[in-house]
């Protein structure tokens, strides 16, 4: 099966609100990008946003130059129905985030709760980092969420990788300022407790012209 029919699959078989990631309110995503992009003209990217309600979040905050990728179509159609007319205010790109074609230095913030602790191979996840590094803005940020040491060794199926905040800077390299990282308790609709990491990194103008991942 292909990474795109798995989550093709997922999404078709369980609703939004019951897969074991879903949040009512994205909010410790919003704090940060809030915090990094106080300015509503920003330019974000939700990486593996699908059906997440972090897009909800960002439109009642203001937030007009929003694009969400997922590799999924079905879950890009639940958002976008969610959401409803606020929807033709969104970019949405069907695309495998290791593979699309992402306009270089255009956004001032990459998030991403979804995507890279599904990368187990070290060659998916030095793909991903060249993406970041190509799309985010000399002095823009990155916040990606993992499951931390005490998460899950699964999800959804699939093996995942688990993080501290020293090991993910790690595999992003010194291109990348570690500025903060967040803990997260997070409940799924299923009653369990998953231990999640968040990391705040700065992309210094110089990270764009090192070859070094």
């Amino acid at each position: 099966m292909t990474r795109r029919s798995h989550w093709e699959k997922v999404y078709r078989q369980r609703a939004a609100s019951e897969v074991s990631w879903y949040q009512p309110e994205a909010r410790v995503s919003l704090d940060l990008i809030r915090r990094v992009a106080p300015d509503v003209e920003s330019s974000i990217i939700d990486v593996g946003g699908g059906a997440s309600t972090l897009v909800d979040g960002l439109a009642q905050a203001g937030y007009r130059r929003v694009t969400v990728l997922d590799i999924a179509d079905s879950a890009l159609a639940i958002a976008q129905q969610r959401i409803g007319e606020r929807a033709q205010e969104v970019t949405w790109v069907q695309s495998d985030v290791l593979n699309t074609s992402l306009p270089s230095a255009s956004f001032d913030v990459w998030h991403d709760r979804a995507v890279f602790h599904f990368l187990t191979d070290p060659s998916e996840r030095q793909s991903y980092v060249q993406q970041v590094r190509n799309a985010v803005r000399p002095g823009g940020h990155v916040i990606v969420a993992s499951f931390a040491p005490n998460g899950p060794r699964r999800c959804s199926g699939l093996d995942v990788m688990r993080y501290s905040p020293t090991t993910m800077h790690d595999e992003f390299g010194p291109g990348f300022l570690l500025l903060d990282s967040v803990g997260e308790e997070h409940h799924t609709p299923s009653g369990a407790t998953q231990a999640f990491v968040y990391c705040l990194c700065r992309v210094p103008p110089a990270a764009h012209s090192s070859s070094q991942v």
